[in-house]
Order: C-alpha cells, then sequence, then structure tokens
C-alpha cells in the first residue's frame, strides 16, 4: 500500500512536469502573437528549459542521494508553483523565460529523483520496467493533456489576447496539490545510501567515470540525437500547423496531441512488443519507420491554400499523417534507458540518471534552436527534412551500442535488454 501511494505520488509529479515541459511549443506560437517575438527569439525558450536542466544534473546528480529524493522533488514542486503563479502576474517575455528556467532547474531535481526512486521501491528488472513504462506513458498521457488544456484557454479569434496565460493557475493548484501529497508519503531511502567515506568531489568524480564506458558513452549520445529529434519536431508542430497547414491557432496545438497520444500510445506498448522480439531489429524497423514518414508526409503540406471554415474533418492529410512518426519514435529512448538503469547498482542510478538528464537537455535545446532558425529563415518544410539527418546518424549508433552491448557493456548483461525493455 505505502509502495502504491508513492508511485501515485511520482506519477502525478511526472504528470505535471510533463504539461510544463512540453508546453514549449504552444507557447512559442502565442508569444510570438502576444508580444511580436521572432521566431529566432522564441526558440531560446527551449534553451532556458534545457540547459538548467543539464547544468542542475550535471552538479548535483552524482550526490543527490546526500540530499534525499523526497526534498529534492519537493523543491522541485515549490519553484514551478511560484514561476507559475507569476506568468498571469507579471505577463511578459522575460516572465517566460524565467518560467522556463525554474521548470528546467526543478525537472532536474525532479527527474533523478523519480528515476532513483523506481530503483529503491521495484523489486526486481521486471517490475522496474513496468514501472518505468507506466511512468513514460504517463507522462506522454500528460504532454496530450497539455495540448488540450492549453487549448481550452487560447482565443484564437485574437491572436493578442492574454486568455491563455490563465491556464497557470490551474498548473499552480496542481503542482501545489502534488507538493501536499508527496509531503505527506513516507519514503524508506536506505538503499540509495552513497559509500560511507567518499566525499562529495569523489561522488562527482564516480559520474564522470560512468561516461567513459564505451556503452554508456554511446548510449547518451544516442539519447542525445533522439531527444534533438523529438523536441524538433514537438516544439515546432503547432507552428508548423499554424504557418504551413494553415490551421487557427487553438486547432494547431490540439492538432499536436496526435503526436504526443502516438508516443504514449508507442511507448505503452512497446513492453509487451520488446518482451517477444529482440530489440536490435525493432529499433532499426522504428527508425527507418521516422524516415519513412517524413518523406511520405511533408510533400502533402506544400501549397495548402487558407480555408477560414477548417475543421478536423477538412483539415489536410498531412494534418494527422505526419504526427504518426511519434509510434515510431516511442520505443527509443525508454528502450535504451533500461538497459541502462536496470542493470546498475541501485546506487549508480542517480549518477547515470543525472548524464541522461544532462544529454537529453542538450539535445532538446539543440533541437529546437537549429529548427528555430532554419524555419524562421529559410521555410518549415526544409526545417523538418532537416530531422533525417540525425534519424540517419541514430540509425548508425545503434549499431555500436549493440556491439558495445555484446561485447559486455562493463558488466551489463546483455539477455537483460528483451526482458527489461519497456
Amino acid at each position: 500500500m505505502k509502495n502504491n501511494r508513492i508511485l501515485f505520488a511520482l506519477f502525478l509529479i511526472y504528470f505535471v512536469f510533463a504539461i510544463l515541459l512540453n508546453s514549449v511549443g504552444t507557447v512559442i506560437l502565442q508569444i510570438i502573437n502576444n508580444y511580436g517575438i521572432s521566431k529566432s527569439s522564441a526558440s531560446v525558450l527551449e534553451g532556458f528549459k534545457d540547459l538548467p536542466i543539464a547544468a542542475v544534473s550535471f552538479l548535483i546528480a552524482s550526490f543527490l542521494p546526500r540530499l534525499g529524493y523526497k526534498k529534492a522533488m519537493l523543491a522541485g514542486l515549490a519553484i514551478v508553483t511560484a514561476a507559475c503563479v507569476a506568468m498571469p502576474v507579471l505577463p511578459s517575455f522575460a516572465t517566460t523565460k524565467l518560467l522556463f528556467f525554474c521548470v528546467g532547474v526543478s525537472f532536474a531535481l525532479v527527474k533523478v529523483s523519480v528515476y532513483s526512486t523506481l530503483g529503491l521501491i521495484a523489486a526486481d528488472r521486471k517490475q522496474h520496467a513496468s514501472i518505468m513504462n507506466l511512468l513514460e506513458g504517463f507522462f506522454m498521457v500528460g504532454v496530450l493533456s497539455a495540448y488540450w488544456v492549453f487549448g481550452y484557454f487560447i482565443d484564437s479569434s485574437d491572436p493578442l489576447s492574454h486568455s491563455w496565460l490563465q491556464v497557470y493557475w490551474v498548473l499552480a493548484v496542481l503542482c501545489a496539490l502534488t507538493f501536499a501529497l508527496l509531503l505527506t508519503t513516507p519514503f524508506n531511502e536506505d538503499m540509495a545510501a552513497l559509500p560511507e567515506g567518499r566525499s562529495i568531489a569523489q561522488d562527482f568524480a564516480a559520474m564522470l567515470k560512468l561516461f567513459f564506458k564505451p556503452l554508456v558513452c554511446v548510449f547518451v549520445i544516442t539519447a542525445f540525437l533522439y531527444v534533438l529529434i523529438e523536441q524538433s519536431v514537438g516544439t515546432w508542430l503547432p507552428t508548423f500547423n499554424n504557418e504551413i497547414l494553415k490551421l487557427p491557432a487553438a486547432m494547431s496545438v490540439q492538432v499536436t496531441s496526435i503526436f504526443a497520444a502516438c508516443l504514449a500510445i508507442g511507448r505503452l506498448s512497446a513492453g509487451v512488443l520488446m518482451r517477444k522480439l529482440n530489440w536490435y531489429p525493432v529499433m532499426n524497423a522504428c527508425v527507418i519507420g521516422m524516415a519513412a514518414m517524413v518523406l511520405l508526409a511533408l510533400p502533402l503540406t506544400h501549397d495548402v491554400v487558407a480555408d477560414p471554415n477548417i475543421s478536423w474533418s477538412s483539415a489536410p492529410l498531412a494534418t494527422f499523417l505526419f504526427p504518426l512518426i511519434g509510434l515510431f519514435m516511442a520505443p527509443i529512448y525508454p528502450g535504451i534507458n533500461s538497459v541502462m538503469l536496470s542493470s546498475l547498482p541501485k546506487n549508480q542510478h542517480s549518477a547515470m540518471t543525472g548524464l541522461l538528464v544532462i544529454f537529453s537537455a542538450l539535445g532538446g535545446t539543440t533541437g529546437s534552436l537549429i529548427t528555430g532558425y532554419v524555419f524562421g529563415n529559410f521555410s518549415g518544410h526544409f526545417a523538418f527534412y532537416l530531422t533525417l539527418v540525425p534519424i540517419s546518424i541514430v540509425l548508425i549508433m545503434l549499431y555500436f551500442f549493440k556491439k558495445a552491448v555484446d561485447d559486455g557493456g562493463g558488466g551489463f548483461d546483455p539477455s537483460a535488454i528483451i526482458s527489461g525493455q519497456h
């Protein structure tokens, strides 16, 4: 019963942060209209979110067990609650940058703590994979909800309206309720204790040494590229829908929920698939499927004519076809994560998650900045075609990832990959 309460708290935390983290694309669309910000300038919001994630993870992940996972999560929730209140009270581009900075700092604390806590409450590798699958799936439910929650508050008839800022009152209340639940939930973190007599500097050095293992090195590069692709698509899809497919602002955001739904479905079903099939050919098929969707859907987005009476039934085919790329993306990120975390001692989960968070954050920022620059200076079509480059590199990196696993990977058990996937 106690573990169920802990899991509910962790899932709710992830749900809240899923909404905040993946609102960047929606917020970019709104601040371009509200504050007259250029696409290139607006793209820095991804950096205000992701760079603090990387920096804080780098600085605190190795010794977070000393601070305590519960305290770290409470601190993260308190920070974002205050930031959400600031958005409607002090509406400006500067406040928006501050919000995402706070979200980034908080998520670094939260993600490392949540992933590490899963290792403490899972009885075995199989249960760890199952819980991770549910957690990542629930995260995508939060992403899916974000598009509709924000879409509800957006006034499509008035691009200058600030009505969308009222959504942050709802989010502030949700953060506060989650804080209260977590505060009253007992945790036992004894198994995460670091070796006695080791200094903070030694904790930090141990995390850095992890990176130089061949398997870990290939893993973080693959994770970097995957997040680069996902954030390139997810962050700029609302703007692509609005400017290229000529959809109204609210509908542009809501249609993007198809992408999130595909990611959720793909991740929730990946566990079943990966228990029956070898992970490597499945991953390859997913990467090839991503490339195929880009090549199939984007040619359909050319020469779209604006229709003032457009609806879901009359929207261009590409509106619904391109977001299906999420089905192929979905298994890759949780798949490679499970290979790593479920094969490490529990007191190393924090350090390993720190490396994962750092490179994921850098990948997200890089993807958004590149796509924003290309979108603003060339075209939305070329910006999305450009994703074929990192997709091709991921296909190559998966080969080296498999090779590193087959070579042992510094104590990793290759036989665990199928049973431990999610």
